[in-house]
């Protein structure tokens, strides 16, 4: 397993924080849209009758959780870097149902094809080489295994700079007022505002060899989730 970069460490501390209040934060900043998106990423999994999925950067284990209410029998896998949020993952109703580990999304310790579908939320924001990442993602996906992405996206058109507005006022105020953490939601108002669009991500995808890509925009474009195949 490769060690964490200076921002990786960053993130791992950041997100040792949180899981206390993480749950809460997520339903205030998308107006309680953020369950329905992780049922929306786990219902595109498309996963197979006694298939194996793997969401990463589960964080406190929302899609994974529902990828096994969805699929009984189903081998579910949640890994994060952050044991903070993995401990708050395994308390929660109905963990015990899925494999929780910690894991490197730069160097996951799983073979070639090992999962029929792999899932993330927030993740792709927080990492260095995001190509680095999805080819491995495209390693331990079987032939024909979906991944499916959810992420924040800078919103584009008229909406784009009151909603930019917006989410630089609103995310650190709600950190300073819910979590006491103004400092934590200022790098993710950043990371919302400065990542990449979804053309960049899909074409990201194709220049790796992923087929079928597709996306679509949530929440006045501040969101996406993203879709592809393995060939």
């Amino acid at each position: 397993m490769t060690s964490p970069s200076s921002k990786g460490e960053d993130v791992q501390r950041l997100f040792d924080t949180v899981p206390d209040y993480y749950d809460r934060m997520n339903r205030l900043m998308t107006l309680g849209r953020h369950a329905a998106w992780c049922r929306d990423v786990v219902k595109r999994a498309q996963l197979p009758a006694g298939g194996s999925l793997l969401d990463i950067a589960t964080g406190t284990g929302v899609i994974a959780l529902e990828a096994a209410r969805r699929y009984p029998g189903a081998t579910v896998y949640g890994v994060d870097f952050s044991e903070g949020m993995l401990a708050g993952a395994r308390e929660k109703p109905g963990a015990e149902v899925v494999t929780w580990q910690f894991a490197d999304a730069n160097d996951l310790e799983f073979d070639d094809a090992s999962f029929d579908a792999v899932t993330h939320g927030y993740l792709l924001r927080n990492v260095e080489d995001a190509e680095r990442v999805l080819a491995e993602q495209l390693r331990v996906l079987r032939p024909g295994g979906r991944l499916v992405i959810l992420e924040t996206c800078p919103p584009r058109g008229l909406l784009r700079w009151p909603v930019a507005l917006g989410v630089k006022v609103v995310i650190p105020l709600l950190g300073q007022i819910v979590a006491r953490d103004r400092k934590s939601y200022t790098y993710l108002e950043e990371s919302t505002l400065g990542f990449m669009s979804p053309e960049q991500v899909a074409e990201i995808l194709r220049r790796l060899g992923f087929v079928s890509v597709s996306f679509v925009r949530r929440f006045l474009g501040t969101h996406m989730i993203v879709t592809a195949t393995k060939p």
